[in-house]
């Protein structure tokens, strides 16, 4: 293997060094892929199911690639919408779900968040919105048709400055409607189409889990909004509304939302929102804060690290198949060795050197997956515009992810493909010329 390899290095860049070596670099590699393509279509059977491995590598890094660009960029533009100054207060930031029934000491002694609170923050002259809201899991109901759990929002009348989006018919929560906790609710249009079909919904009285409230408005949220499936924002009712209908984790479903006036930081906004809240709750110089803030950046951090998680699975995944290609990938260069003991005995009768023989099968190996990569690129650019059209994602597959997965397919060959290589390079001649 080591004089082979050392064979390969000094004799290569020999050859390249000559007169025309270059014209004859390429004349070699043109040679071995026409060699290598012969052999292929020869054994076509063989050789489809061993680039199946490096196919599926190839559309599995594809794939989840396209996924994750796709939701990251869902995640970015959804921050754009909202605003990348709007803090979120909360009593305990946790990036698991608690179980409400058995909360630690660290979040149970906590106060739970009330409205007066927000309003405290809205009245700082530096805030331009301050609002309590909730969140919740209902299906929503009309007649016989009925939704699966989704989203329903407690809010007030300018919920939409943080959701972005706009009205499709009637109209927003009145101050009135908003301080009484009026049963009245703005549904989203897609969720108006499943509950309502083809009826008008305005004025109708539909059942929000086991409560019936009268739809006022339909809402159409921005186009792109991110909502993971299933979990789309269905409905919005006046919050002190949600408050009496609906059973909610006081700890994970309410949120206080914050924007600053034009002008001020987000850091400074947060400072003024902790002193307020101190003051409010009677803590002392000292002791720590009972609530915890969360911005954008903050949001973003955290899908990243989910992300990172996703993109070390995707990588696990893929480096099996790519794995199991490149055995594969050896075993028939292997067997082509085998078959063809007496062709490479005849070369090296001929003048064929060492580093001749072991670059042919090289440039076969490197072939075999080079075709099984264009195939994965291929099935990876269908899967991932299926992905997109199926997940509703903005983006497809990012062209980083097919540069890769085609360098790798190559790599696997010239990998894979040095030691039945090595093996044709080492044969003896006149050995080879009596194999039958």
């Amino acid at each position: 293997m080591s004089d082979s390899s050392r064979g390969l290095g000094t004799d290569s860049l020999s050859v390249l060094l000559r007169p025309g070596g270059l014209a004859r670099a390429a004349r070699s590699v043109t040679e071995g892929v026409g060699i290598a393509l012969d052999a292929i279509w020869a054994n076509k059977l063989r050789s489809g199911l061993t680039v199946l491995g490096v196919v599926i590598g190839v559309s599995t890094v594809m794939a989840m690639a396209s996924i994750v660009n796709g939701i990251r960029g869902q995640i970015i533009n959804t921050i754009e919408v909202v605003g990348p100054t709007t803090i979120r207060v909360v009593r305990f930031f946790s990036s698991t779900p608690l179980n409400p029934d058995a909360l630690p000491r660290e979040v149970r002694i906590r106060p739970v968040l009330k409205a007066e609170e927000a309003e405290a923050i809205a009245a700082l002259p530096e805030i331009t919105y301050s609002a309590i809201w909730m969140g919740v899991l209902e299906r929503l109901s009309y007649g016989s048709a009925r939704t699966q759990p989704t989203v329903v929002y407690g809010a007030d009348d300018r919920y939409m400055e943080i959701l972005g989006g706009g009205m499709a018919g009637g109209r927003l929560f009145t101050p009135s409607e908003v301080r009484s906790g009026a049963q009245v609710v703005i549904i989203e249009v897609e969720a108006a189409e499943r509950v309502f079909g083809q009826l008008n919904p305005l004025g109708k009285t539909m059942r929000v889990g086991s409560t019936p409230f009268r739809v006022v408005g339909v809402y159409r949220k921005p186009e792109n909004i991110f909502q993971p499936p299933g979990q789309e924002i269905a409905a919005v009712v006046p919050f002190e509304a949600a408050k009496r209908a609906f059973r909610y984790d006081e700890t994970q479903s309410l949120i206080i939302l914050v924007k600053p006036v034009p002008g001020v930081t987000v850091n400074r906004a947060m400072d003024l929102i902790t002193v307020q809240m101190r003051r409010l709750r009677g803590l002392r110089p000292g002791n720590p804060n009972t609530f915890d803030m969360i911005t954008s950046d903050q949001v973003l951090s955290l899908f990243d690290r989910l992300t990172g998680v996703f993109f070390l699975v995707m990588i696990v995944l893929s480096s099996v198949a790519l794995m199991v290609g490149g055995i594969g990938v050896m075993a028939i260069m292997l067997v082509s060795v085998t078959e063809r003991t007496k062709e490479i005995g005849v070369r090296k009768a001929m003048g064929a050197t060492r580093t001749e023989i072991l670059w042919q099968f090289l440039v076969e190996a490197a072939t075999l997956t080079l075709i099984g990569g264009a195939i994965g690129v291929a099935s990876g650019l269908a899967l991932g515009q299926a992905l997109k059209s199926l997940l509703r994602l903005e983006s497809g597959v990012p062209v980083w992810s097919a540069v890769i997965a085609t360098a790798v397919s190559v790599a696997v060959g010239l990998i894979f493909g040095i030691l039945p290589a090595n093996r044709a390079a080492k044969l003896d001649p006149v050995e080879a010329l009596r194999y039958e």
